[in-house]
């Protein structure tokens, strides 16, 4: 038998698959009848392709969530912090009827006055929490692990802020004394939220802070710009990695399973741009790193805690496949399209009555109404520009 760069002349061909068969189904005949000729890649789910489940899909129909680790009961008590995209999360969750834990509250206030005071919109008036050196902190001063702050520091007009929270109480505070007084209280009821929650959705916002060169503590903006002044000998910015980002998320999340071990956590990262960057380059670098840093972050805390999940928030808002259309016109702000489709996916893979992944027509959303309202403290950083 005559050898040739094409194998053996007059050897028996193998089968052929129909002339006309697609690529997939060219795959499938071959596994089916030369199971010898298969690849690590022959049997892998559609989610695993790009073209299968992204660009062969209409664009408010991709769903990125794959095998969710747990469900979230109406009978359980959800409690949500981060940036100011955790928000659109926590109305969700309340207008479909699901336990939203709030433990500050105030309810001899009217709606609009709750909601200008910062009551009803996070579990406890925290605020954003944008880092993850925050929100352990936050855990370590509510359970006496760490020293509750008592710093205050006075705006232009005369009143006082919480550094920590530096806008949530829009009035802001008489005297020094009021701010410690409030954020002792403030405390209990944070202590409560970790202690009585069943679901903990985290979204994970930023790497870049300023914190006290004494301490470490981080604040929730950098000084001067609410309130206080800022001094370099006493105030330093910081642009955490990867390493540092995580060790803080890890703390946070063996401390977090001591107080409550049965509590389930549900990590997210903003989909929001920086509005501003304090690194010397473009504020563009700067959000790909803050993005790429939080995102891995994430991954390492799902990898070493079966009882934490990722949610994709990011993925949906911001995939090549959108076009930028989930965007305002400052292609920063998430519009109405964008929070739907979020929302839609979570609520379909992550409750138990499972809403339906169909969408709408497009047109019947209304572009404003979903991120109208949301609480951002970052967003004072450009009006404050002098």
């Amino acid at each position: 038998m005559k050898r040739s760069c094409f194998g053996l002349v007059g050897a028996t061909t193998i089968g052929l698959a129909p002339a006309k068969s697609s690529p997939r189904m060219a795959q499938r005949w071959v596994n089916m009848h030369h199971p010898e000729l298969r690849h690590p890649y022959s049997d892998l789910p559609s989610y695993q392709f790009w073209k299968r489940s992204v660009s062969a899909v209409e664009a408010h129909l991709v769903d990125p969530v794959t095998r969710p680790r747990f469900t979230v009961g109406k009978e359980e008590w959800v409690a949500t912090a981060g940036s100011c995209f955790a928000q659109h999360i926590s109305r969700r969750i309340s207008r479909s009827g699901y336990q939203y834990l709030v433990t500050e509250d105030r309810a001899d206030l009217s709606a609009d006055e709750r909601t200008a005071a910062g009551y009803g919109l996070f579990p406890a008036r925290f605020g954003n929490i944008y880092t993850t050196v925050q929100l352990l902190q936050l855990f370590e001063e509510a359970f006496g692990e760490r020293s509750t702050s008592s710093e205050a520091w006075q705006r232009p007009d005369g009143r006082y802020v919480d550094p920590l929270r530096q806008q949530i109480e829009p009035g802001g505070f008489a005297t020094p004394d009021c701010v410690k007084q409030d954020r002792v209280r403030h405390l209990q009821c944070v202590r409560r939220m970790f202690e009585q929650a069943d679901v903990f959705i985290f979204t994970l916002g930023l790497t870049e802070a300023w914190r006290s060169r004494a301490n470490g503590t981080v604040f929730s903006a950098a000084p001067g710009v609410v309130g206080g002044a800022f001094d370099p000998n006493h105030h330093e910015f910081v642009n955490f990695s990867v390493e540092e980002t995580y060790a803080a998320l890890r703390d946070f999340l063996a401390k977090f399973h001591m107080v409550n071990p049965a509590a389930k956590v549900l990590l997210t990262v903003s989909p929001i741009p920086l509005i501003a960057t304090y690194e010397d380059r473009s504020v563009l670098s700067s959000n790909t790193y803050s993005k790429s840093v939080l995102r891995v972050a994430a991954e390492m805390a799902i990898r070493d805690h079966d009882w934490v999940d990722y949610f994709p928030s990011y993925e949906i808002i911001t995939n090549s496949s959108a076009g930028g259309l989930y965007y305002h016109a400052d292609y920063r702000e998430v519009n109405g399209l964008g929070v739907a489709h979020a929302m839609r996916c979570f609520m379909h893979n992550y409750t138990t009555d499972g809403s339906s992944r169909e969408a709408p027509a497009p047109a019947q959303f209304d572009g404003h109404a979903a991120s109208r309202a949301v609480i951002c403290d970052e967003n004072i950083l450009d009006t404050a520009r002098g």
